[in-house]
């Protein structure tokens, strides 16, 4: 057999679903490195780093296995996604468990009207606003929705969007200009933002 080191991504892939462990431990050390780097980049976090890693590659072994991964020649952009899902999911899931303990403070939060009149109404407009955003960018072409999330929610610059997405720069430019251009314009006629 062919030293597994020198095989596309796809050949590892046919030979890991033929059977050969051995094809996905390649593909592993190929691509661990950069991924963790995604990862850890993204959630700032070693421990819950290690844990998205682990959770990317398992759901790859899956997905091969179970036939859902085509073999396109673009196996990291695939894995870059999956680990860009398992990043949004995670953030969803901290953003719904933040919460403000005020059993320690010496002001009482709760009972504090200046507070609360304000925080409470620009809380529920900046949530309102969030989730009609969220809600337009879910009608985006699938392209233009991933370059707005790793752009504005990951904090990547278009370099690194290439890079992970395996498109030029120009082009991940231009889908970034097409979406914003969308959201405005769905946003306008949905009258979401007020001037």
């Amino acid at each position: 057999m062919k030293n597994l080191k020198t095989l596309t991504d796809d050949e590892l892939v046919s030979l890991y679903v033929s059977g050969v462990d051995e094809a996905f431990d390649t593909i592993l050390e190929r691509y661990k490195d950069r991924l963790y780097s995604y990862i850890l980049y993204s959630v700032k976090k070693a421990d819950l780093a290690d844990d998205l890693f682990q959770e990317t590659f398992v759901k790859a072994i899956v997905n091969i296995r179970s036939g859902k991964y085509v073999n396109t020649g673009k196996l990291y952009p695939w894995l870059t996604r999956i680990a860009h899902n398992l990043i949004v999911d995670q953030y969803r899931i901290e953003k719904t468990e933040n919460t403000i303990s005020t059993d320690e403070n010496e002001i009482d939060l709760n009972n504090n009207h200046d507070l609360w009149e304000t925080s409470i109404e620009n809380i529920m407009v900046d949530e309102q606003t969030l989730k009609d955003v969220q809600g337009l960018m879910e009608l985006l072409p699938e392209n233009q929705k991933t370059i707005i999330m790793m752009r504005f929610y990951q904090d990547l610059s278009f370099k690194e969007i290439s890079d992970m997405t395996g498109v030029s720069i120009n082009t991940a430019l231009g889908r970034m200009r097409y979406a914003i251009m969308n959201l405005r314009r769905m946003a306008t006629e949905h009258h979401i933002f007020r001037s």
